[in-house]
């Protein structure tokens, strides 16, 4: 089933929310694929000014967050533990947004994030929500928390297909001249060096969350620069490391480093300062669902009545309250909220069509608004684990050197058995980045299955061959059309995210959006601080 924007608007409210791409078959494979556009259904209602029904019913509310995404839930947690009872969750299109999962065969596995660095000492909220879960098990405001060491991500962690074989680690070293490895220990020695660096108001260059970072004029200078235009400039020209320094701005912005800020690229590898008192620098959290158990985690502190099911299509701030309408796509009925606070946890680019007269609050969408990346998530159900080599056995994250794709995730990785489970899902990762995001989108929109099923599946065949298609079950794959903003040069000084970040009124933002960048410890903090603010 291609879904077009016309189908989508004749379906109207009589379609239902999860998206799906069920009856699509690879006769060739015999596989069933099915496929999700979570957010598309209701994102196609909002730009095309569908006429929603009238309110059926008013609620009263003291905080209604709207949003069920990192930020939202972060945000409804905080309230929740600090006393609030009169606070209303708005699920949004898809609960979890990037955090969400699925299963296949009874496995879980992530249909977005799928790790989390160790928190920084900057990152306390997120240390916070570790402790509570448990994660964190002792000593969670010290340098050196100890964890638990189930979610420490286990050994192999990495490593990186060259010329036909597998390497230890994501940095290509195989096959590598003198020149080459001389440049990788250089940027490597710099970022290093970087991570303890502070500006001239004493606070370290780069942070995370980013809003605490150096404000220095001298090292905010990098972002009117492309990471690329920042490399070439310090004469890095080494294929090898350009290549990888282009994939970490692909895997963690979706865009390629032509595309991607100067002063983001170096955040990137000198912003993450969490240590363990029981792993090795650079370690990671991982769950086989990827990070949703935080969100589900969150999720908990909230009493069912705590949540409403549906999106907000309609804000505004009516002067002693503010009117939410919420719609259900599945009952096509709308609720109106009259709260007295609002906590927005929306994308920045729906809140345009959502919230009235956000121009009048300081962001213009045509203005301000941030590019988006394009996503494609990819699960394969495989009933056997490939042959590999022993010297370097299957790892946690399975990267091609080259490719213009992530690699894929093994979800049964952290699992603790004696033996090799008989089955796994491999979760393949794919930015579309170096190209015009709208293109994408609208390629994405009526691709077919056999198109979506060749991007996910490139790095599987390079790697295994033909014969990795024999394993495969099931495969569902999620397309993310506007997954994530990307932190283009100058996204440091946009006067729209600075005004939405100063608002003191009865609405307040709270998303990844703010900050530019999309990563859990980002948006969890603009939650953070909106609940702290009312509290």
């Amino acid at each position: 089933m291609e879904l077009t924007r016309r189908k989508v608007l004749q379906l109207g409210l009589a379609a239902g929310a999860g998206m799906a791409l069920g009856g699509c078959k690879l006769l060739q494979l015999g596989l069933n694929i099915k496929g999700y556009w979570p957010g598309m259904l209701e994102g196609h209602l909002l730009r095309g000014n569908t006429q929603l029904p009238a309110p059926s019913v008013e609620r009263k509310v003291g905080v209604a967050i709207l949003g069920g995404g990192a930020a939202g839930l972060f945000a409804a947690w905080k309230l929740v533990r600090g006393g609030r009872k009169d606070v209303l969750l708005v699920d949004g299109p898809e609960f979890g947004g990037n955090c969400a999962a699925g299963a296949l065969g009874g496995l879980a596995h992530p249909r977005g994030a799928h790790y989390l660095p160790l928190p920084s000492l900057e990152s306390r909220h997120v240390r916070e929500l570790l402790a509570d879960m448990g994660v964190i098990e002792r000593d969670a405001f010290t340098a050196k928390p100890y964890f638990d060491e189930r979610v420490l991500v286990h050994a192999p962690e990495e490593r990186l297909w060259v010329d036909g074989r597998w390497q230890e680690g994501l940095l290509p070293r195989t096959g590598m001249d003198a020149d080459e490895l001389k440049q990788q220990q250089r940027f490597l020695d710099f970022v290093a060096g970087l991570r303890d660096k502070t500006g001239s108001d004493g606070r370290r260059v780069f942070a995370i969350p980013l809003v605490l970072s150096s404000t220095d004029p001298q090292w905010r200078a990098l972002d009117q620069l492309s990471f690329a235009q920042w490399l070439k400039r310090e004469g890095y020209t080494a294929p090898g490391l350009l290549w990888y320094l282009d994939y970490a701005c692909r895997d963690d912005y979706g865009a390629g480093s032509a595309q991607t800020s100067a002063w983001a690229g170096l955040h990137y590898f000198a912003s993450r300062g969490g240590h363990a008192a029981n792993a090795e620098e650079g370690a990671i959290l991982t769950w086989p669902d990827g990070i949703n158990p935080l969100v589900r985690h969150l999720a908990a502190a909230l009493q069912p009545a705590q949540r409403l099911a549906g999106m907000a299509v309609q804000v505004t701030d009516a002067g002693k309250a503010v009117h939410v309408d919420v719609l259900n796509v599945l009952s096509r009925k709308v609720t109106r909220l009259i709260a007295d606070q609002v906590i927005c946890a929306m994308p920045l680019h729906v809140a345009a069509h959502v919230v009235s007269d956000l121009a009048g609050l300081g962001f213009d969408l045509h203005r301000h608004g941030l590019p988006h990346a394009a996503w494609q998530v990819s699960n394969f159900l495989i009933d056997a684990f490939p042959q590999e080599p022993v010297e370097h056995p299957l790892a946690w994250d399975n990267v091609v050197y080259g490719s213009n794709s992530l690699g894929y995730v093994n979800s049964t990785h952290q699992l603790i058995r004696q033996y090799k489970p008989e089955s796994s899902v491999f979760t393949a990762y794919h930015a579309f980045a170096n190209e015009d995001p709208r293109a994408v989108r609208a390629r994405l929109e009526h691709a077919s299955a056999e198109a979506l099923y060749e991007v996910a599946a490139q790095d599987l065949q390079r790697v295994y061959g033909w014969r990795w298609r024999q394993h495969v079950q099931q495969v569902e794959i999620t397309v993310r059309g506007h997954a994530m903003s990307t932190p283009a040069p100058g996204f440091l000084g946009n006067p729209g995210l600075a005004a939405l970040r100063a608002l003191d009124g009865r609405i307040r933002f709270a998303h990844a959006d703010l900050s530019g960048l999309s990563v859990f410890e980002e948006a969890s903090w603009w939650g953070n601080q909106a609940a702290e603010a009312l509290l």
